[in-house]
């Protein structure tokens, strides 16, 4: 445990019968960070989470929160909060009945009940909507209503699963901005799980990628972004060529390139479609696929290396399907990966 973690993971192993889902995973989390679980389906991060908040038992390990011990606490003893995918409100109560709800069973009433729900409620922009049934909203606002009644509890650590994937862009847009603001001005600790790449880097203060149970890297935003450790990190965050490096040239399962340059001392190299330079270089290839974007023009390429993605400024002249073009991979806007496979 460092000296600045606030929730210490450490050791920690999880397991479904002899499946296997997390294993010996360490993990510092500060207190007021706004951390990301990002990865594909089955990779650990929503098991990573039920561990957290209680629901699941591990088989090895400790977790720790604010400096006590909490592996074996009662998931209502955790000062762990959690908002559902589904945000799992009661219909047939109001606004104000969803978010008091826990604070009655704490057995709070009366002029304290009130005043700490208003105050959720307003935190959230919902002030005006209390008395509403909670199938009269719309979903960013049900997701308010469910980011409220955990936020009134009070927690040390709020965690949220998927927390946006059952809105539409627009309401995704709305509410990342409100997401971060409830934590800044809160101050609450939170992690959410997500699968979505551009939301993890839209949200969070530090990005934990996860594949097959374990953590693959952990950093911020840009970090994750712009200096993927592995391939399958540079997959996940948009890296659309993707190419392991052997005996001083560029692999691919259909062939392989040398290139101009000195290559780095790295497993591979990655390169986002804009990274591409079109239209001039040493190498060439087939133009399979072109699309028009806005202000650019993607292309897909046939090439000895396989498939290349290009995107360049859509007014410069366009390369009709068909056509040779020449095409350069220069090792200077690439991403040196430390692991390929």
């Amino acid at each position: 445990m460092s000296d600045t973690s606030f929730l210490t993971l450490d050791k920690l192993s999880l397991a479904y019968g002899n499946t296997v889902a997390v294993k010996d995973l360490d993990l510092d989390i500060r207190k007021g960070e706004l951390l990301a679980l990002l990865g594909p389906s089955g990779c650990g991060k929503t098991t990573t989470m039920r561990s957290i908040a209680g629901l699941m038992t591990p088989v090895g390990g400790r977790i720790r929160l604010d400096g006590a011990d909490i592996t074996r606490v009662a998931a209502n003893k955790r000062a762990v909060g959690l908002v559902f995918q589904s945000y799992a409100l009661f219909p047939h109560l109001t606004v104000f009945e969803n978010v008091a709800f826990g604070l009655k069973l704490k057995g709070m009433r009366g002029a304290e009940l009130e005043a700490k729900v208003a105050s959720g409620l307003k935190s959230v922009g919902l002030a005006a909507f209390a008395d509403r049934k909670t199938p009269e909203l719309s979903g960013g606002q049900q997701q308010r209503v469910a980011l409220a009644r955990s936020m009134v509890m009070e927690p040390k650590v709020l965690l949220l699963d998927e927390p946006l994937s059952n809105l539409d862009a627009r309401l995704r847009l709305e509410m990342r901005t409100e997401l971060q603001r409830v934590q800044k001005e809160s101050g609450v600790t939170m992690i959410f799980v997500t699968h979505d790449q551009v939301e993890a880097l839209a949200l969070a203060d530090r990005i934990v990628v996860m594949k097959n149970g374990a953590i693959e890297q952990i950093g911020t935003p840009e970090e994750i972004y712009n200096h993927p450790v592995s391939s399958f990190v540079a997959d996940f965050v948009g890296f659309e060529n993707i190419f392991a490096i052997r005996d001083g040239k560029l692999v691919a399962g259909t062939g392989e390139v040398f290139l101009s340059g000195k290559l780095p001392e790295a497993a591979g190299l990655a390169w986002r479609p804009r990274a591409i330079s079109l239209g001039s270089g040493p190498l060439k290839g087939i133009v399979r696929g072109v699309s028009f974007a806005g202000g650019t023009r993607e292309y897909v390429l046939e090439t000895p290396l396989g498939i290349i993605k290009a995107e360049v400024d859509a007014a410069l002249p366009a390369h009709a399907l068909g056509t040779d073009v020449a095409f350069d991979l220069p090792v200077g806007s690439a991403a040196p990966l430390k692991r390929f496979g």
